[in-house]
């Protein structure tokens, strides 16, 4: 599912997005942290599927996994 996400250096400065769009997963975290649902994220991102939200969410959980064994 993580390789719905991709990160290059021209797109969005680097920052890890949605493979195909500019939309960030900060993007989505933001948008869920708001309180919105899925069906409110995909009716404001048009090109997104759900898998794209599952995606987003597994890879900031495994990006926190990874800074917290750092930090241990």
């Amino acid at each position: 599912m993580t390789q719905r996400i991709s990160i290059s250096p021209e797109i969005r400065s680097g920052k890890p997005c949605i493979q195909g769009s500019r939309i960030t997963v900060s993007d989505i975290l933001d948008a869920l942290a708001a309180g919105l649902t899925y069906d409110e994220i995909l009716a404001d991102f048009p090109e997104l599927v759900i898998d794209d939200i599952r995606a987003a969410l597994k890879f900031a959980a495994n990006r926190e996994r990874k800074l917290n064994s750092i930090k241990e």
